[in-house]
């Protein structure tokens, strides 16, 4: 069918029949463009592991984090032959520790090989709101699904043509509509053996609940309860648990998260019976190995960039670094940027700087050495306060829109004298990729979600801490002084006409 139509636009077909290249029956009744470009117009092309969106999303370092990718690649391919086998495995561990680059890289060596059947990475930090609700979930999986085999692709848009308001539906309904039901379709003509193996879902805890009504009172009605993230992330662990369940669906299923409580509870093996297994990215997989091979590898790349000696860095440098990370490849990774990215400082000043943060509560607090830092970036700024005051625009920005804005428009609102960006935001590059002045497009982005956990958390980041009414108050004010402007700007081309 997509030979045939190749290049077509704005068609409208009426009682047409499609007969595919093996003689699967594709009936279309009447439509203004094909199911296909229906179903792509739903998907969240910016989840998928290869997507340009996620071009710079972190990988695994060569020679990294190898026994736990290992563990994880052996059941994906040869899952079958376990003494029980699971259908689900979840891996977790806390922010920082390298998930999402587990995830990415395992991915892309799934797909290399031929085992990758889909793949959706949830961010909370995504350029797109598909990236941070489930409603592109369902959707996106069957469109990468109908890529493998033109049987399925074929029982895929008969179900869509024949329930053409199915994304108006739950998940639970997409699922067995876009899912399961063409599944059993084609299970006939097609061996499990043939199919790809898995299915990768990252970054589950990100994953926010879309509000599909009002939240406000009604004479005589309770008012509804606002939908939760926890409503989402359970809603999608069901659909999952019920979907492997089914003999006709042959994909083993892995999903990432942190340890929140809705996932502890969900994969708890006193409380389900549901066949799954779970890794934890604890001391078992050796972090502290993998994060000194990370770390020399990227001392040597600053060595090269700033042509210093063989001596740099200092024997017990690495050692001391890893050790404050405490298995966190986002201690890590921030403090290569702080090496390398700052406007300030040379690498010997400033990584003899990152050895001596004292971490006060490092015995009760495992991210102590984390927020030592962190707290030492923002105070680089020649106004910490405010640097969190802009941080926290953006991310309301995005928490109320989906969309990042773009950096230029974030200048526009936000500075009080031209170049006031630059003076800010200078030294925080190792928290927020800034774009360059001349690129009117290109919005802040955060490195890791956790810069918020930190900020969000008075015990964590003291002085820095905004609550949510000062935060509101900056963005409210900052708002009604562009309006402001914009009243004034109009009454004076009024006057002037």
């Amino acid at each position: 069918m997509a030979k045939i139509l190749d290049g077509a636009r704005d068609m409208h077909l009426e009682n047409t029949t499609f007969i595919t290249a093996n003689n699967y029956v594709v009936h279309h009744a009447a439509f203004s463009t094909s199911p296909l470009k229906e179903l792509e117009t739903r998907i969240s092309a910016g989840a998928m592991h290869d997507s340009l969106e996620r071009c710079d999303a972190p990988k695994c370092h060569p020679e990294t984090r190898v026994a736990v990718q290992e563990e994880l690649f052996s059941w994906i391919a040869e899952g079958d032959n376990d003494p029980e086998p699971k259908k689900i495995t979840w891996v977790t561990g806390p922010a920082g520790t390298g998930k999402t680059a587990i995830m990415g890289t395992l991915a892309d060596r799934c797909h290399k090989g031929g085992l990758l059947a889909a793949c959706f990475f949830f961010s909370s930090t995504s350029t797109s709101l598909d990236r941070r609700t489930s409603t592109a979930l369902i959707p996106t999986l069957a469109y990468q699904l109908s890529q493998h085999d033109e049987s399925l692709k074929g029982a895929i848009l008969n179900a869509l043509e024949g329930d053409p308001i199915i994304f108006k539906k739950n998940m639970r309904a997409q699922m067995e509509t876009l899912l399961l039901k063409p599944l059993r379709e084609v299970q006939e003509r097609i061996e499990h053996s043939s199919w790809p193996k898995v299915i990768i879902i990252d970054g589950l805890d990100e994953c926010e609940a879309e509000q599909f009504h009002y939240v406000k009172p009604v004479p005589d009605r309770k008012p509804a309860e606002p939908r939760t993230k926890q409503h989402a992330q359970e809603e999608i662990l069901k659909v999952l648990e019920e979907a492997q369940s089914d003999p006709a669906f042959p994909f083993r299923i892995l999903v990432a998260s942190r340890p929140e409580r809705i996932f502890r509870l969900f994969f708890d093996p006193e409380q389900r019976n549901m066949p799954f297994a779970s890794v934890v990215l604890d001391e078992k997989y050796k972090p502290d190995a993998d994060i000194t091979l990370f770390l020399e590898a990227k001392f040597k790349d600053i060595r090269r960039k700033y042509k210093l000696t063989a001596s740099w860095p200092p024997k017990t440098a690495i050692p001391t670094l890893v050790k404050n990370a405490s298995g966190q490849f986002v201690y890590a990774s921030t403090v290569v940027r702080f090496l390398s990215e700052a406007r300030n400082g040379n690498p010997h000043v400033l990584l003899n700087i990152a050895l001596k943060l004292k971490a006060t509560d490092a015995g009760v607090n495992p991210f102590a050495h984390l927020d030592a830092l962190y707290t030492q970036i923002l105070r680089s700024s020649p106004d910490p306060i405010l640097v969190v005051k802009w941080l926290w625009f953006t991310n309301i920005w995005i928490l109320n829109t989906g969309k990042p804005p773009a950096a230029h428009l974030v200048n526009f609102i936000l500075e009080t004298f031209e170049g006031e960006a630059d003076h800010l935001l200078g030294d925080v590059h190792s928290l927020v990729k800034v774009p360059p002045l001349e690129d009117l497009q290109a919005p802040y982005a955060f490195y890791h979600k956790s810069l918020f956990d930190f900020l969000d958390d008075v015990s964590r980041s003291g002085a820095f801490y905004l609550g949510y009414r000062l935060r509101s108050n900056f963005v409210c004010e900052k708002y009604m002084a562009v309006v402001r402007g914009a009243l004034v700007y109009m009454s004076s081309s009024a006057a002037e006409s």
